[in-house]
């Protein structure tokens, strides 16, 4: 404990401000914004975003909330990396629901994800989908079968 009161850890600091950065708050958001620009800054925007899911599902799975297997009908590269892991689009079809009219859209989940570059997923691979607390009705990638 230091004379201040209790010092926050290295990855405390840094996800404080990634977040500032991803909102724009701040000095670091703001002269990120103002040095990247709109396009660039939406894609960084995004990339936080899916770091953030990624710690919001190993905190799920350690409290014990239910998984949901799902099937990846699709996946496509978004050509951005966190940490040299890529960030990928799913698109996945959760167990028992069947796609009765042939529409390939029904049923079907998009996801904005980080995976493992040691275990991406490919098209028929079943992944673990764990409800988002944050939005309700939508999942969040838990990793693969």
């Amino acid at each position: 404990m230091g004379i201040f009161g209790k010092r926050k850890s290295r990855e405390e600091r840094a996800a404080e401000i990634a977040n500032k950065v991803a909102s724009g708050k701040g000095f670091y958001g703001r002269t990120t914004r103002a040095f990247v620009g709109g396009e660039d800054f939406a894609k960084l925007q995004g990339a936080i975003g899916a770091y953030n899911s990624g710690a919001s599902v190993q905190q799920l799975l350690a409290m014990g909330a239910p998984t949901t297997v799902a099937v990846v009908v699709s996946i496509s590269d978004t050509g951005q990396l966190v940490n040299f892991d890529p960030v990928v689009d799913l698109v996945v079809q959760p167990a028992g629901v069947t796609d009765h009219n042939h529409d390939h859209s029904h049923g079907h989940v998009t996801l904005r994800t980080i995976v493992s570059k040691l275990a991406i997923p490919r098209t028929g691979d079943q992944v673990l989908l764990v409800a988002d607390p944050a939005q309700p009705g939508g999942f969040l990638y838990a990793g693969m079968v």
